[in-house]
Formats: structure tokens, C-alpha cells, sequence
């Protein structure tokens, strides 16, 4: 393994790249355009990539827009909007319902106060006053009781309503932190996971990042074509998944490389998962049912850094990474845990999206 300490370059700034692209290519710089070509960028989604890069330097903005109507179900900013109106709608009535309520309670309590006065005047005593008031004041009680009922109901009816907007915007945060091709968490999902686990310091310890990167995957897609590159990717997405406790994180973290977090393990407990998932993979067979063409086997490099080797996410990636390129060159198809004193020319950026 090659240990030598490499000069420290600075990390790209992405976004700066992929504004520049688009500039180069003549495409407006706004929210919609910049999605396409951040998913272009890390490679999440080949057939865009593809289908971004043919439209070379002449692409309009309605082949733009066609594009992402076609790879993106619904608009970021158009799922938010429709929302927060929904949201808006539904609270504006409940301020409604409530200074209704408030009015005809005020109304009820004026009653009972000019009732009482009436009745506690000597002057105004008499059997038949006491009976007027009484009968006065059960209608206005049945009246407000039976105005408190509705204003209940229509509380609750609106509350699920509210809670149903919610509960659409989780399935849309679902889907957009979903990999199309893999059904595992995206990028943007695992730069706000791996940006939390530094929000609960006790636990560091026992907390990794893995990093799996599937060996000599261009040679992959360079023989077979991109179409079984893909089945490939889906096919190592399940393995790896099938492989592990549910309550692990798993995500394509762009192209062919994989990330996993891990809750409350050990150092070997963690390289034993890792050695599980790449032995595995080794050993399934890649062949093609029709044709009988076998495009494997399939392997893996994989790197590992506990989360108290670093500072912050940044660290964490970067010293997996380190990690993940010491197995490469160790001749692949192997795990190497990170050790203090590891060295790498380190050029990937772990953020995209800052919150």
C-alpha cells in the first residue's frame, strides 16, 4: 500500500462547477436547471447524464423542462408552494372558527351576566321573571352547546386536513431523497444524515461510515453497455441492503460507490459487516438468463472510518475515502479500516446541499 504523504488539495467547490457548466452551455442559472445538472454531475442517474450531455450547447429551456417533467415527478419549489397555500387556507379558517366561537361565547356570557342582575334584583322578583329567564337561558345554552359541537367538528375536520398535507410532503421528501435506480437513499439524503451524526457526540465511538465502490465499473458499462450497468448497480443495491440490520443506512452516493452509516458497533464489528457484504457480492452470480452472458464476478472495494477519527462530516468522508483508495490500491475486492497517518491526494466534496 502506498503510504506516502500526498500535498493536500484544495476540495472543488461543486456548485461553483455546476454553475459554471451551465453557464458554458448557456442555460439559465435557476433552481430547476441546476437539479438537472447536480443529478448530471454525480452520476445518481446515467440515462439523464446521457440524455443532458446530448443536448450539448444549444439545449432551450423548454428541453430543460422537458427533461426534468420526465426525471422529476413534481417541482421542488411547486410541491412547497401548493402546501404552505393548503396550509395557509386551512389555518385561515381555523382563525375563523375560533373568533366565531370567541363572538358567541362573549354573547352567552353577556346573557348570563344581564340574567343574574335581573334575578338578583328585589325589585324585579317574581315567579314569572324566573321562569322567562330560565327558559332563556336553556335556549342559549343548547344554543352555544350545539355551536361548540360544530365548531369541534369543523376543528377536527380541518386538523386532518392540515395533517394530511403533512403526511404528503413526508411521501414527497421520501421520494425526493430516493435513488430511482436503486430504491436506497439519495446524496441529498445522506449529506443530512452524515452531517447528524455529529449532533450526538456520545455516539461517535461506535458509529462508521463504510464507502463501497464496485471495482472496474467503467470497464462494466464500456462492454456491456450502460443498460446492464444499471441492472448491475440495482443488483449490488440489493445484496448490500439485504445484507445488513434494517436500521442501517444505506445510499448510492453517486456513480457506482455506496455509503452505509452504522449505528453501535465496533470497529470489528463493523469491518465483519463489510467483509459480509463483500464476500458476498463476490460469490452472487451476474449472468444474463436469456443469453447466458456472465458479466461477472462483481466486487467491491470498501473503506471504513470510525466517526471519532474526525472533526466533522467533511473529515469523516474524506478519511473514508482514504480509506476506500487504500483498498483500490491494494489490489481490490478488500476492506481497509482507516488508520491514523493514512494519506491521500483527496479531491471529492461530501456536501452539495448546504441547510
Amino acid at each position: 500500500m502506498n503510504t506516502a504523504v500526498a500535498p493536500k488539495v484544495q476540495v472543488p467547490d461543486v456548485a461553483g462547477q455546476i454553475t459554471y457548466a451551465m453557464r458554458s452551455m448557456g442555460v439559465a442559472p435557476i433552481p430547476r436547471n441546476y437539479e438537472l445538472f447536480y443529478e448530471a454531475y454525480i452520476g445518481s442517474n446515467p440515462a439523464l447524464t446521457r440524455e443532458l450531455s446530448a443536448l450539448g450547447s444549444q439545449a432551450t429551456q423548454a428541453e430543460l423542462d422537458a427533461l426534468g417533467a420526465q426525471y422529476f415527478t413534481s417541482s421542488p419549489a411547486r410541491v412547497v408552494d401548493d402546501a404552505h397555500t393548503r396550509i395557509s387556507g386551512e389555518l385561515d379558517g381555523l382563525l375563523r372558527i375560533l373568533r366565531q366561537e370567541q363572538s358567541s361565547l362573549e354573547s352567552y356570557t353577556r346573557l348570563l351576566g344581564e340574567t343574574h342582575k335581573r334575578i338578583t334584583s328585589k325589585s324585579n322578583a317574581s315567579v314569572e321573571l324566573i321562569e322567562n329567564a330560565i327558559e332563556l337561558l336553556s335556549q342559549a345554552t343548547g344554543d352555544t352547546m350545539a355551536h361548540g359541537e360544530r365548531t369541534v367538528e369543523d376543528v377536527v375536520q380541518r386538523s386532518q386536513e392540515m395533517d394530511q398535507v403533512r403526511k404528503e410532503l413526508d411521501e414527497y421528501k421520501r421520494i425526493a431523497n430516493t435513488d430511482s435506480l436503486t430504491r436506497l437513499s439519495n446524496r441529498r439524503a445522506f449529506d443530512e444524515r452524515l452531517a447528524a451524526v455529529f449532533n450526538n457526540p456520545g455516539m461517535r465511538p461506535v458509529t462508521a461510515l463504510l464507502l463501497a465502490d464496485i471495482d472496474n465499473f467503467k470497464k462494466i458499462n464500456d462492454t456491456y453497455g450502460h443498460p446492464v450497468g444499471d441492472k448491475i448497480l440495482a443488483t449490488v443495491a440489493s445484496v448490500i441492503r439485504s445484507n445488513v440490520r434494517r436500521d442501517i443506512f444505506v445510499a448510492r452516493a453517486g456513480g457506482e460507490e455506496f455509503a452505509l452509516i452504522i449505528d453501535g458497533n465496533t470497529p470489528e464489528e463493523i469491518t465483519a459487516i463489510a467483509e459480509r457484504i463483500r464476500r458476498t457480492l463476490e460469490t452472487t452470480p451476474f449472468k444474463n438468463s436469456r443469453t447466458r452472458v456472465n458479466y461477472g464476478p462483481i466486487t467491491v472495494s470498501i473503506g471504513i472510518c470510525m466517526a471519532s477519527s474526525a472533526e466533522d462530516a467533511g473529515e469523516l468522508y474524506s478519511k473514508t475515502d482514504i480509506a476506500l483508495y487504500g483498498a483500490k490500491n491494494a489490489g481490490r475486492n478488500c476492506t481497509i479500516l482507516y488508520q491514523d497517518g493514512m494519506q491521500k491526494d483527496f479531491t471529492k466534496s461530501w456536501l452539495i446541499y448546504k441547510t
